[in-house]
């Protein structure tokens, strides 16, 4: 990875969840500095890509939503010499240890639906060590606390967020970040850059429990 995903979002703790075509162009308009793609097929999602990129983000695409890319690990080196985007999203552990060796940035998301399943995300992300970690729903601030005292990487928390108060509170509760699908917190007129922030990014030094 070349950066740190606290070098790629500076000071800012939104980011963008595009999952329409029609958000894009407002969310490279916008003052945030990282966008999570979550739209596009094998013709779309390189001119979704090279849109945000040209509008100067940090483009990260959800790869598991890209109709026809399949799962296979070589998808990866097509991703990263093909369309060319920051990093990487997936579920799918062995998508994220191949966009790494492709030179991509990975986060791997993750849904907490219950302990069996935060127990065998610490695991998975033992193995795949992303850089960053998404967390599904993200408003479930106990589950952030104990997460982060588990793993040594970013967690971004996403989903069931619907109010700056619950960004707050997914801030609050140890989330580096929080990514949005909906325009109306995090596009003109928002608000949202009116939130108050959590302590600063920073490099975590603490080791997996996992491992």
């Amino acid at each position: 990875m070349k950066q740190a995903l606290y070098e790629y979002m500076g000071d800012k703790r939104i980011i963008p969840a595009v999952r329409k075509a029609e958000d894009l162009q407002a969310a490279c308009a916008s003052e945030w500095p990282v966008v999570f793609l979550l739209i596009g097929d094998l013709v779309t999602a390189g001119e979704y890509v090279e849109t945000a990129l040209k509008a100067g983000k940090n483009v990260f695409l959800h790869v598991d939503f890209i109709a026809g890319l399949g799962s296979d690990p070589i998808v990866m080196k097509y991703v990263a010499e093909r369309w060319r985007p920051t990093g990487i999203i997936s579920t799918k552990s062995h998508l994220v240890k191949q966009a790494k060796k492709n030179g991509l940035a990975a986060i791997q998301r993750l849904f907490l639906i219950d302990t069996s399943a935060l127990e065998h995300g610490i695991h998975n992300i033992g193995q795949s060590e992303p850089d960053a970690v998404e967390i599904m729903p993200g408003l479930i601030p106990r589950v952030i606390t104990q997460l982060r005292r588990s793993i040594s990487m970013p967690i971004i928390a996403g989903g069931l967020i619907h109010d700056h108060a619950e960004i707050d509170i997914a801030l609050q509760a140890g989330a580096s970040a929080v990514s949005m699908g909906s325009r109306k917190l995090w596009g003109p007129g928002s608000g949202a850059a009116d939130v108050p922030e959590a302590a600063p990014l920073q490099k975590r030094h603490k080791p997996l429990t996992s491992r």
